[in-house]
């Protein structure tokens, strides 16, 4: 455990749950300094002036940190390309990571400041090697982000702090009403940060610089054409509105090829599958000799984990087979694996 109350770095994006991350730790005898990353987003102005006045109140150096380039660089080409090769991405991982504590803890390390915290709904525990840590599921289950986190250094989770991991959210907007923060912040946000409206097909058609805009065809397993999409940019796997194919049935993406430019689709029924392939997996505890292990998994953010044997094929790359089937394992999420409540590592689902 951190022993020493000394100056420490608070992620502030202007909500609720950054804000409260300081306050609880002025409480605790912190001394917090604000950090707040500028991002290409449209409403950049109106965050920093919040972000302004939320400081002032909590009475709090502020300082900026301009990561467009990097966000743009890691998080939004990460996010155009996924989709230019028939995957789903999911760009809260890629920032978390590459962005939120890379780029921050980078700033830290020049200006001689040893901790990080952040409105995360997750836990840490240290053990008395201080090179062990464990990341562990929030007690708000409905709002842990261990998922997003997975792919964090151990090296920066060392130098972390989670306030609000053993807290559930509605303390906490009750603990930010009683302080008067619920005019000074801006409501939670379930949307892609960089897309205006979540509307990333509009998105997208800004960039015509791929072939994923082409006119292809709709098939089904049997390879039959039903229709024509407009570009395989506008599909997901499990996506039932707006296919614009009649059918007698339900029908839902199944697969997205790039290769052939081509949407499959198919029954309900086919979309629950058993087994996976992950690539790029990294561990947060470290591997035994086993090459097999019984675990509980999680293949996106609302996926309730679910048990299965996850195998060690190669360096990096991992095969997972559930117990029961689940709906729409998709390529391009995260597989991010869990022994009890304590989160193992992840990788990225490849097939």
């Amino acid at each position: 455990m951190i022993k020493n109350k000394k100056t420490i770095a608070v992620a502030l994006s202007g909500g609720i749950d950054s804000s409260c991350a300081a306050i609880i730790l002025q409480e605790q005898g912190w001394h917090p300094i604000g950090i707040h990353l500028i991002l290409p987003v449209d409403n950049r102005e109106q965050k920093i002036s919040r972000v302004k006045s939320l400081a002032d109140q909590l009475n709090i150096d502020l300082h900026f940190l301009d990561v467009r380039d990097c966000f743009k660089k890691n998080v939004i080409d990460y996010f155009y390309n996924s989709y230019n090769r028939g995957l789903t991405p999911n760009p809260c991982v890629v920032c978390n990571y590459k962005i939120k504590f890379e780029e921050i803890i980078g700033w830290m390390d020049q200006t001689g400041i040893d901790y990080l915290a952040t409105g995360h709904y997750a836990r840490l525990i240290q053990g008395e090697d201080e090179r062990y840590i464990e990341l562990i599921r929030a007690k708000d289950d409905q709002k842990d982000q261990t998922y997003f986190l997975h792919r964090v250094r151990k090296s920066h989770l060392l130098r972390s702090l989670f306030p609000l991991g053993y807290m559930k959210k509605a303390k906490i907007y009750n603990y930010a009403k009683e302080r008067g923060l619920t005019g000074h912040v801006h409501k939670e946000s379930q949307e892609v940060c960089f897309i205006p409206g979540n509307d990333y097909r509009s998105y997208f058609r800004n960039r015509k610089e791929s072939r994923i805009f082409s006119h292809g065809n709709i098939i089904d397993l049997e390879g039959t054409i039903l229709g024509v999409h407009p570009g395989t940019y506008a599909y997901t796997i499990g996506q039932r509105h707006g296919l614009g194919i009649p059918s007698p049935h339900p029908l839902y993406v199944y697969q997205i090829k790039p290769e052939t430019n081509e949407v499959v689709v198919a029954k309900k029924k086919d979309l629950f599958g058993r087994e996976l392939i992950a690539q790029d997996f990294l561990w947060i505890k470290e591997p035994l000799d086993e090459k097999r292990y019984r675990v509980k998994a999680q293949i996106r953010y609302r996926h309730n984990p679910a048990s299965g044997t996850l195998t060690i094929l190669d360096k990096g790359l991992v095969h997972f087979e559930f117990d029961y089937p689940q709906w729409a394992i998709t390529p391009g999420q995260a597989l991010v694996c869990y022994e009890g409540e304590r989160v193992i590592g992840g990788g990225w689902i490849s097939k």
